[in-house]
């Protein structure tokens, strides 16, 4: 009894100075509140119950962001009294306290509440006692867990400095494997926050030995972490050292070191990903060029010294191709793109300029096919440049050197013309016949993905749609192949896409949903990743039998149904307008989200189709959509409706347009149900606010239906109407400022309203447009009803 007594007084204090937390700033002086905290962290030091202490944690975090507040008044609360307590608890007997105070650690470190000189010299120091041989077991565990994880916080010269030394110590902890299992699981984190240098040179070899531990559960967490391993190392030691190590765990005794090993296979198959192999630059937002991928040569191209720079640059060439391969290869393409292109050297300055950097463009942006772009851009992304294989290297370096003087002396507009006389000046549509007499060599047998990534890895995530790996290794291995294919398609490149081919053919015939699902979720990548002519070829077939899938496989394709369709050519695209349709049925009627994605989709392919595809395929589709007996596929047909409106206003016909306002009027206004004539109040408010229709055309075409409905026999359609007229259409610039037969039907209509038998119509014909929200009114009255 004495001791629940106790404990109830302690909790009952930390409850009342926790309510006078946001009394003390502002009722008392500066030193009242430092003697107010001396007294109640003097308390906290005589607390014994263990749940008194936990609870305390719990509230750290909102204590320490309270000083930080009023650190003017209080400045050294937090450092002097709290933090030492906070990390006097990592070391507690009781279970619970040290959790509640390792996570009271964290938050304050990710919040930034506590100062680095406390990190160096009150937290790192604790800890790494902690971790010390004759420390108690659990602690020891938990003290390494929390090094590792606070290492992304404290940034690499503290991690370095303090915390590595350390944690290379731990990871030859002979005496308990949970400490090394600890170091493994967190092994990529420490990787990425010290660096390549750091890594390679005293955390590799420690990995090494942790891959080959006596325990199965240490080298399962070496392979779920191998990729982030990966990204901190070099390419030549990820060839040589990684690749061979990686090996050893996909063939490791252990079925559960083998699972996770080919788990990560791709993800690690991934990190050999280079631009010269896989076509593909990245462009930075930054500005600075990504790793192992710029040239000293378009980083240095500057308006105001660009005669100084180039002179360097060339004085640099032999330096700069001694490099690695992966620069080489850039080198080669820089040089080309300013000798070859038809554009200019001066125009290649300005995007240099533009971009501050040597990659051109982003995965996503590679399939686009803007008509919007300029002619510039388009010159400098289309798809041969961005796509192409990489070219016979052709030696201009001795010819550019022999014109490097004359360059030197000229002005900076004459630095726009070719660099030397004797190269001719290939078009751009004899590049793309240049590359189309090489592609048909894409396919022979002698060309190997192991110039890229270690054949040994290749033969091995292959062989993981072999059926016999389901029963040795993992059930669900055929998944984790599909789902890592797009970045191991984009690792190789598309000039080795005959290496994954079957691969892909056999994961999408997979007898498995889940596997052909995860495909139908990336085929869009993938098609970024191959080009139009290795989709319409290879990529097409395998997404017309995901259209006639499950609805867990078609859902896939629908969500990205724009993003792959804008990859097709105009004919190809046409092809599946006949198609869409089909999307209406689902295996499960009640499968409403899947018929709200349709009309999500159609909003975006209106842009891909002409007036007349509109008009004939998606019309149709887009009423039925309307018509949806939920309310949630509805609101966004209502917006498909309007986009297809301005559309079609848009086209050089004027007669879809009127067609499809008179099937409007047809088919909603003048619909049996109320709901339908509901329908048509909406499209119409939905119209009106987006602008979709001037509004000289909306008055002659759909006001007069609109204001029909003034007399309609259902209150709610009376109740949509009024909140339309008043809040939505007299607020337009047309109905405002200009004087006109429509306005005055539209004021003659409201007043109509405004007499109304119903109260609801009465209210919201009268009230004042900015005294309510439309859109909590529309949805909470009018279509909760149906």
């Amino acid at each position: 009894v004495g001791d629940a007594c106790r404990e109830f007084r302690q909790v009952l204090i930390l409850i009342i100075f926790g309510g006078l937390l946001s009394y003390t700033s502002y009722s008392y002086s500066g030193s009242m509140l430092v003697n107010i905290y001396c007294v109640f962290f003097g308390f906290i030091l005589t607390l014994t119950e263990p749940t008194v202490r936990a609870e305390l944690m719990e509230q750290v975090p909102h204590i320490a962001m309270f000083c930080q507040e009023n650190r003017p008044s209080i400045p050294y609360a937090f450092s002097k009294y709290l933090l030492p307590i906070v990390v006097r608890y990592l070391a507690d007997q009781n279970n619970q306290v040290r959790k509640t105070s390792q996570a009271a650690l964290l938050v304050l470190l990710e919040q930034e509440l506590i100062e680095r000189y406390d990190v160096e010299t009150k937290v790192c120091p604790v800890l790494i006692d902690l971790t010390a041989p004759d420390s108690n077991d659990d602690v020891k565990t938990e003290a390494v867990a929390i090094m590792c994880k606070m290492a992304s916080m404290v940034g690499k010269d503290i991690t370095e400095r303090l915390v590595l030394p350390r944690f290379c110590e731990m990871c030859c902890d002979c005496r308990m494997f949970h400490v090394r299992k600890v170091c493994a699981a967190n092994f990529g984190d420490i990787c990425s926050v010290v660096g390549q240098q750091a890594t390679e040179e005293m955390l590799l070899p420690r990995f090494f030995q942790l891959c080959s531990d006596n325990v199965w559960g240490v080298r399962k967490a070496c392979a779920e972490c191998f990729m982030a391993v990966s990204c901190a190392t070099s390419q030549e030691v990820r060839r040589t050292k990684l690749s061979t190590l990686f090996i050893n765990l996909i063939s490791d005794p252990s079925r559960w070191v083998r699972q996770a090993a080919f788990q990560s296979l791709g993800p690690f198959i991934s990190t050999f990903a280079n631009p010269s192999s896989s076509g593909q630059y990245f462009k930075e937002e930054d500005g600075k060029n990504p790793e192992g991928c710029g040239s000293d040569l378009s980083s240095h191209v500057d308006n105001d010294h660009f005669a100084t720079k180039l002179e360097n640059a060339l004085e640099d060439q032999n330096t700069v191709s001694n490099n690695s391969q992966r620069e080489s290869d850039f080198q080669t393409e820089s040089s080309f793109h300013c000798t070859l292109s038809s554009e200019s050297c001066g125009e290649m300055a300005d995007e240099n300029e533009r971009s501050s950097h040597c990659c051109t463009a982003g995965l996503r942006e590679a399939g686009l096919n803007s008509q919007e772009t300029s002619l510039s851009e388009q010159e400098l992304y289309n798809s041969f440049h961005f796509w192409r294989t990489p070219l016979p290297e052709i030696d201009i370096d001795f010819e550019l050197q022999q014109t490097s003087e004359i360059i030197l002396d000229r002005e900076f507009q004459e630095l726009t013309m070719p660099v030397s006389p004797n190269i001719p000046m290939a078009t751009r549509k004899e590049l793309e016949e240049m590359i189309e007499n090489l592609e048909p060599h894409i396919d022979d047998p002698d060309v190997k993905g192991i110039d890229v990534v270690p054949q040994a890895l290749l033969d091995q995530y292959l062989s993981m749609t072999d059926p016999s790996r389901a029963q040795t290794v993992d059930t669900e291995i055929a998944k984790h192949c599909a789902y890592s294919l797009p970045g191991v398609a984009l690792t190789l490149g598309r000039q080795n896409w005959h290496c994954l081919k079957d691969t892909y053919e056999t994961l999408a015939s997979d007898m498995q949903w889940k596997v052909r699902r995860t495909l139908a979720f990336s085929i869009h990548e993938l098609a970024v990743i191959l080009g139009d002519q290795l989709t319409a070829g290879d990529l097409v077939p395998v997404f017309n039998g995901f259209l006639k899938d499950l609805d867990e496989v078609r859902i896939g394709v629908l969500k990205h149904l724009h993003d792959f369709l804008k990859l097709l050519h105009l004919d190809k695209r046409r092809e599946y307008l006949y198609q869409l349709q089909e999307f209406l049925v689902t295996d499960n009627s009640r499968n409403w989200r899947f018929r709200a994605e349709l009309a999500e989709q159609l909003i975006l392919l209106l842009d891909l189709y002409s007036a007349r595809d509109i008009y004939d395929y998606l019309r149709p589709i887009a009423f039925s959509l309307c018509a949806d007996k939920v309310s949630s596929v509805r609101w966004i047909s209502y917006k498909l409706v309007s986009e297809m409106v301005k559309k079609l206003y848009m086209a050089s016909t004027s007669t879809f347009v009127v067609d499809l306002m008179n099937e409007l009027v047809e088919k909603f206004c003048r619909c049996r149900k109320w709901s339908g004539r509901q329908t048509f109040v909406f499209i119409c408010q939905t119209i009106s606010e987006d602008d979709c229709l001037p509004m000289d055309q909306f008055a002659v075409h759909l006001l007069p239906h609109l204001l029909h409905l003034a007399s309609d026999r259902v209150p709610n359609v009376r109740v949509l109407l009024a909140k339309t007229l008043k809040q939505t259409l007299l607020e337009k610039e047309y109905f405002l400022n200009s004087a006109n037969s429509h306005q005055e039907a539209v004021e003659q209509t409201i007043m109509v309203l405004q007499m109304d038998d119903d109260s609801d119509v009465k209210y919201f014909a009268s009230i004042h447009p900015a005294s309510t929200k439309i859109a909590d009114d529309a949805m909470s009255t009018a279509s909760s009803t149906y």
